[in-house]
């Protein structure tokens, strides 16, 4: 079984690679800002979710190279994305948005699964 996902992904300077892949610069961010200003941005999501609005916050704001395409990371399967993602991206009905934010290595996510 695979599954769609659009994510909006901030990263942090405690990231794996802490370069913002939508601007190309060096992350600033601390864990805690980093913290702060997705949870902004969830609590705005869940208030408004459909997936045109949850793509246009992934186009403005995340650090994945994703955010060219708003956050659609095309389908894919178990294994394929780190645990954390993996299984919140599965747990999601389709159109549903995380209801807690995610955190791996690469950041904080927040996914809408989209298929």
């Amino acid at each position: 079984m695979s599954v769609r996902c659009s994510h909006l992904l901030c990263k942090h300077t405690g990231s794996r690679n802490p370069i913002s892949r939508r601007t190309s610069l060096q992350v600033t961010l601390s864990p805690d800002d980093a913290l702060t200003e997705i949870t902004q941005i969830h609590a705005y999501l869940l208030s408004h979710p459909s997936p045109p609005e949850f793509m246009s916050a992934c186009a403005a704001r995340s650090d994945c190279s994703s955010s060219s395409n708003g956050g659609d990371l095309g389908p894919f399967t178990r294994g394929q994305m780190q645990k954390p993602f993996e299984d919140a991206s599965f747990a999601l009905a389709v159109g549903e948005i995380s209801k807690e934010i995610v955190s791996t290595d690469s950041g904080y996510h927040i996914i809408m699964r989209l298929a």
